[in-house]
């Protein structure tokens, strides 16, 4: 397998930018790629935006990923031409250290460092290690407030990572920012493609939200608008395989398959859609993980709609989401592909039916 080929979208994906309420960019590319696969595109208020393949059945799988990334936004300017930030999403402040970061203008991208204190300057001092965003200082390398203003700075802007692509050494593993979520962006492709002349008892609706990262709004209302029957949030968790075993969060493995998520606060998986899960994997030899997260999905959202969707998620583990530099496995890439689509292949009426509620 080409990697680099194989990953082409994928790279596209996570070198663009958009955290929660900056989507445009991203949203951009997923029409121009949704439209060489379906001429029925449909997209919400809040810019959500999905394809539209129909099979010979009336069951509707809704598959999403999300096309937000963390990041910061600017809120102040120092007098001294520094730019002060917020998170935008869950960021560990101590992750934003001497990052090169990317202040997006009206007109142009600015390049710029999160500043931190040199040791020599700290040294035999009382200062906390824990820091805040308050701590924190972007520096573009403006001489004073007026500087940076004429520079393009403004009050809202995004600030995001500098990406730093690339494939290991073994070429299986994958470094990029916003492998949370541009891959669940390049899967909604992927299987788009995929079915594109395929025969399936279902209508797929493929895509991707925004707002993930502050609180699923996109799924909210796309959900509300779809309505399906099963909801499939593709994205990805952090997994523990750098933890010791016996870490109470040391679940998932790089290249061990996808994640089944039996439990997250707002979304517990129904024993009905695990055990289904569980057993299409095992016929199509499939290798799957369980995992058990701490945080939600769009999934939670989605099993809100109408009077009560069938949700969960497929998840693609990584390392170090939530950063500059996550990791992931493109065998995992892989395996998320094959169990997507085998559920579009064999989720029908009758399979509905069976794994509602008694």
């Amino acid at each position: 397998m080409n990697v680099k080929k194989r990953m082409k979208v994928y790279e596209d994906l996570v070198n663009l930018n958009g955290i929660p309420g900056h989507e445009k960019s991203v949203r951009k590319y997923m029409r121009e790629e949704i439209s060489k696969y379906t001429e029925e595109i449909i997209q919400d208020k809040l810019g959500s935006i999905f394809g539209v393949k129909r099979g010979s059945g009336k069951p509707v799988i809704m598959i999403a990923g999300h096309m937000d990334e963390v990041g910061a936004m600017v809120v102040k300017i120092t007098n001294e031409g520094f730019i002060k930030m917020i998170p935008v999403g869950g960021i560990n402040p101590d992750v934003m250290v001497s990052q090169n970061v990317i202040v997006h203008t009206k007109e142009k991208e600015i390049k710029g460092i999160v500043g931190a204190i040199p040791p020599h300057i700290n040294r035999g001092s009382d200062a906390n290690s824990s820091l805040s965003f308050d701590d924190l200082l972007v520096d573009i390398g403006a001489d004073n407030k007026d500087h940076a203003i004429a520079m393009g700075i403004e009050i809202g802007q995004q600030i995001t990572f500098v990406n730093n692509y690339y494939i290991t050494e073994d070429g299986k593993k994958i470094v990029s920012k916003a492998w949370d979520n541009r891959f669940g962006c390049g899967m909604a492709l992927d299987v788009l493609k995929e079915i594109k002349d395929m025969d399936h008892p279902n209508v797929v609706v493929a895509g991707a939200t925004v707002q993930e990262e502050v609180g699923l709004r996109g799924a909210t209302t796309a959900s509300q608008m779809v309505v399906p029957d099963l909801f499939l949030a593709i994205d990805v968790s952090p997994v523990g395989d750098f933890l010791k075993k016996d870490h109470p969060r040391a679940f998932g493995k790089l290249g061990e398959g996808f994640l089944v998520r039996f439990y997250d606060p707002r979304n517990i998986m129904q024993p009905k859609i695990q055990e289904y899960f569980e057993k299409l994997a095992a016929k199509k030899k499939i290798k799957l993980q369980h995992f058990l997260s701490m945080g939600g999905t769009d999934a939670a959202a989605a099993q809100y709609a109408g009077s009560g969707t069938l949700s969960t998620t497929i998840g693609l583990p990584g390392r170090y989401i939530h950063s500059s530099a996550a990791m992931i496995h493109i065998d995992d890439v892989e395996a998320v592909k094959k169990m997507v689509i085998a559920i579009i292949k064999d989720f029908d009426e009758d399979r509905l039916k069976e794994l509602q509620h008694d």
